[in-house]
């Protein structure tokens, strides 16, 4: 082992890097991360600040109920394409995005009530963002699997080298 090998910043990372556990805790990260995008979206439609021409227009009157149901929807498919990325390989910031994005969307349906086709792009568009976070990491981690296996494949052939090194001094010395 070298000093080198000691302090190895890829391989301390690769302790950290997934989130594994039971299937019920990966629904259950699901769900609360849901709710709480799709909450904090409601909360700031129920709530607005200044007048609407400003700016986002507060709950648009009538019921509003479809349109968090779909956006509930939405957001366990969001957060649950990152979270199942996320058991796999490092992602940064999974919770973060999916809150983002579903209180992005929610607060903008309950504002102006789309209509189903518009809501479905929003929605596709969502999933669509987590999806390429996804991507993302999962190149990165493949790229990184890559340059580990490389870094051993160096070690391995340097260890070999040394140790025939060491039969060649050997032999030599013999009579």
């Amino acid at each position: 082992m070298t000093f080198e090998d000691l302090f190895d910043i890829d391989d301390m990372e690769d302790s950290n890097d997934v989130r594994p556990g039971p299937w019920w805790r990966h629904a259950l990260w699901t769900v609360g991360v849901t709710a709480f995008g799709v909450g904090l979206g409601w909360a700031g439609a129920s709530s607005s600040i200044g007048e609407s021409e400003f700016g986002l227009p507060a709950v648009a009157p009538g019921p509003f109920g479809e349109y968090l149901v779909a956006w509930a929807v939405i957001g366990l498919l969001t957060a649950g394409v990152l979270r199942a990325t996320a058991a796999r390989v490092l992602v940064h910031i999974p919770g973060q995005i999916a809150a983002v994005l579903l209180l992005v969307g929610t607060r903008l349906s309950l504002g102006w009530r789309p209509e189903a086709t518009v809501l479905a792009a929003m929605g596709a568009a969502c999933v669509a963002v987590a999806a390429l976070w996804s991507a993302s990491a999962l190149r990165g981690a493949v790229k990184a699997a890559r340059q580990r296996a490389e870094r051993q494949r160096v070690r391995d052939e340097g260890a070999a080298r040394t140790v025939a090194a060491v039969r060649d001094e050997d032999a030599v010395g013999r009579p």
